[in-house]
């Protein structure tokens, strides 16, 4: 994701602005769709990690962010691999027992 802050959007509404998209951030990860979020170099940068049922509910959830029509966003669908290490260590873990 990437956004671009016009030369209006400064002082008090670039702040509340932000604390919306920070709050929207917050109520995603605790409904289980924004699992990680990274700041990329650059101003306005950043990589996040979501869980969407489908396409169009990712869509959606990109919508609803308050930066949304300020945003350029590329998706990538992603699914789990045979390999990767985090499924290994579940396949693996010693049961236990009583």
């Amino acid at each position: 994701m990437s956004c671009t802050v016009g030369p209006g959007t400064r002082g008090r509404a670039g702040e509340d602005t932000k604390a919306r998209e920070a709050q929207a951030a917050h109520d995603l990860a605790g409904q289980g769709h924004l699992l990680r979020l990274w700041a990329l170099p650059g101003a306005g940068r950043a990589l996040g990690l979501y869980q969407a049922r489908d396409a169009a509910q990712m869509q959606a959830i990109l919508e609803s962010l308050p930066l949304a029509p300020l945003m350029t966003v590329d998706t990538t669908p992603v699914s789990p691999h045979p390999s990767d290490p985090a499924i290994i260590r579940l396949r693996t873990a010693p049961t236990e027992t009583p």
